[in-house]
């Protein structure tokens, strides 16, 4: 399974392409070969998936009963814009640029990895996410959290 950590701040080029961190380039060794997916977030980010992490939504968006309106809306939504990305000579990948203009991005972004995917922001609509942060993050954290037992694996 695919944990990815950290956080990075990244410039795209003049042509819109972006260098993979060598920091992040490590956590994807799979990538050069079985590529990338990016395509929309759902807020105004966007999402870079490992393909084999793509490849499991895959799964479960086909397990959709596609009669229901609800269910083609959000096909549409979540899969408008997706787009393979290849890993050049460079370590660069090109963000297409209708996904960037969606996420605002220009030159300055942040990578920020959560758990399986990456989320792409714009850095300054990144920084102001954190301006909302719940002024208790412990209550934030029992509210979600509190009913997980850790020691469920039994460990």
């Amino acid at each position: 399974m695919t944990q990815l950590l950290g956080e990075f701040d990244c410039k795209l080029d003049a042509k819109g392409r972006l260098m993979v961190p060598a920091a992040l380039k490590k956590q994807l060794p799979e990538a050069e070969k079985d590529g990338l997916v990016i395509n929309r977030g759902f807020e105004k980010n966007l999402v870079i998936y490992p393909r084999k992490v793509w490849d499991a939504i895959l799964v479960d968006l086909n397990k959709l009963n596609i009669y229901e309106k609800k269910n083609r809306d959000f096909l549409r939504a979540f899969t408008r814009g997706a787009t393979e990305l290849s890993l050049d000579a460079a370590g660069r990948v090109l963000l297409p640029k209708s996904l960037a203009e969606f996420a605002g991005i220009s030159t300055d972004l942040v990578l920020a990895c959560q758990l399986d995917k990456i989320e792409v922001w714009d850095k300054k609509a990144y920084e102001d996410l954190f301006d909302d942060v719940p002024e208790n993050f412990a209550n934030l954290a029992e509210e979600v959290m509190g009913s997980k037992n850790r020691r469920e694996d039994g460990e």
